[in-house]
């Protein structure tokens, strides 16, 4: 049996929840392992709607264990707001179901607001980030400067580990004329913090080792989408971490050839939250019906999304830097009801018929797409549960998405309940 990995490919908010919460009753073990509390799943299950930003989505569910790996930027605030929130919901969450990797990076008060700071000012390019200090926290700890869960667990030792935090801060601080942090109030922050942490901590790299030779199931649960990767992805419109699904194996620690089968999340659109090149995004009454239809929130910022046509350039780009296996098709059922759809195959760039999508900002900005045209259905393909169900036209949509992007649709979801579910291969079965 194989293990999974779940990556968005497109620029996130593909639907991820529901897919990792339908593979996660196969699942033994759940892990996140990069991005932090920027993310957002939005999952339904009997009726109950559960937000979660930082937890593996197994959390929910009795009877997993979820794991936070070392690749995760974690915000201790936020894991203990978000465990509070999901216990008052009636989820049980202890050591029992939920393990934190010891080697994860902090996001601190000094992250959040240096994060704010630069998006907010009049200079340089606006990212989209979510100001939760994601970026700056992984800026610390490529800098080998970051304050990790282990040193929470013993505070004598922080001085010296804060005195060189703020050796960098400070001066930042000072380049925007703003008041120096002191030692102390960084101290008193996480010593606040470390009682209601510390309890879920571990070696994870260890842990996951046990767990795959013992013979259990494990899913790895990405964040964003492969779009946003930070090499792979439209820079400097990317997140702050890798995202395709090379980084499911660093960021657990766990080696390559455990990773498994990757299954790849696309909407039967496209969307994209903040800032950035977007070809085929619709500026017209079709983009706000497409945004209406598909409730086009962020979960995480409630930021509208920005609403296009499926990309097949795009989205074959990265079943290829993600080594995507197969793709788990979402929201078909926002398309009922359209006369024409169109399909994005291939971009013109000064002139010039291009087949992917070049890694230059200034290029990408420029590129036009190539559009096939397809005639839309009039019946229902909401809930549907079979092949049979769905509209002729809807079916020859889905296989002509397969040829363009170079990669079966393994699954096909149409609407948000787990069980609107249209199954051709599974993932942990393949």
């Amino acid at each position: 049996m194989a293990n999974v990995v779940v990556v968005g490919a497109q620029w996130g908010d593909e639907g991820k929840g529901k897919i990792v919460d339908w593979l996660s009753e196969q699942a033994d073990v759940v892990v996140r392992f990069q991005g932090g509390h920027n993310a957002g799943h939005t999952l339904v299950i009997g009726g109950n709607v559960y937000k979660l930003s930082l937890l593996p989505s197994g959390v929910v569910r009795t009877g997993k264990l979820s794991v936070i790996g070392n690749g995760v930027v974690l915000d201790p605030h936020a894991l203990a707001a978000e465990v509070a929130r999901l216990q008052e919901q009636g989820v049980a969450i202890s050591r029992e179901n939920l393990r934190v990797a010891e080697n994860a990076t902090l996001i601190l008060s000094i992250h959040r607001e240096l994060d704010a700071l630069r998006e907010s000012g009049s200079a340089g390019t606006k990212i989209g980030t979510t100001k939760r200090g994601i970026g700056p926290a992984y800026e610390d700890k490529v800098g080998r400067r970051a304050i990790r869960l282990m040193d929470l667990a013993d505070l004598s030792s922080l001085g010296d580990k804060i005195e060189r935090l703020l050796t960098h801060h400070n001066a930042l601080r000072r380049g925007f004329d703003l008041d120096e942090f002191k030692p102390e109030a960084i101290y008193e922050e996480l010593a606040s913090i470390a009682p209601k942490v510390l309890p879920y901590m571990d070696a994870v790299w260890r842990l996951l080792d046990e767990e795959r030779r013992a013979g259990r199931r494990i899913l790895f649960e990405g964040a964003q989408g492969a779009l946003l990767d930070v090499d792979h992805g439209t820079y400097p419109f990317v997140t702050s971490s890798n995202t395709v699904a090379g980084q499911a194996a660093t960021g657990s620690g766990m080696g390559p050839g455990s990773v498994g089968y990757v299954l790849g999340i696309a909407k039967a659109y496209t969307t994209r939250v903040g800032e950035g090149p977007f070809p085929t995004e619709l500026f017209d009454e079709t983009g706000e019906l497409i945004g209406h239809k598909g409730k086009e929130f962020g979960v995480v910022t409630g930021r509208k999304r920005r609403c296009g046509w499926f990309d097949a350039t795009l989205v074959r780009q990265t079943v290829r830097t993600s080594g995507i296996n197969g793709i788990a098709l979402t929201k078909l059922d926002i398309l009922d009801g359209f006369e024409t759809i169109r399909i994005g195959v291939g971009y013109k760039l000064d002139g010039q018929t291009i087949d992917y999508f070049p890694a230059s900002q200034l290029a990408q900005g420029r590129v036009e797409p190539i559009y096939e045209e397809f005639e839309g259905w009039s019946g229902s393909t909401a809930g549907a549960r079979s092949w049979a169900d769905l509209p002729a036209q809807a079916i020859k949509y889905v296989r002509r998405i397969e040829e363009l992007i170079g990669a079966p649709v393994a699954v096909l979801s149409t609407s948000p309940e787990r069980d609107d579910t249209i199954l051709m291969k599974n993932p942990f079965e393949a």
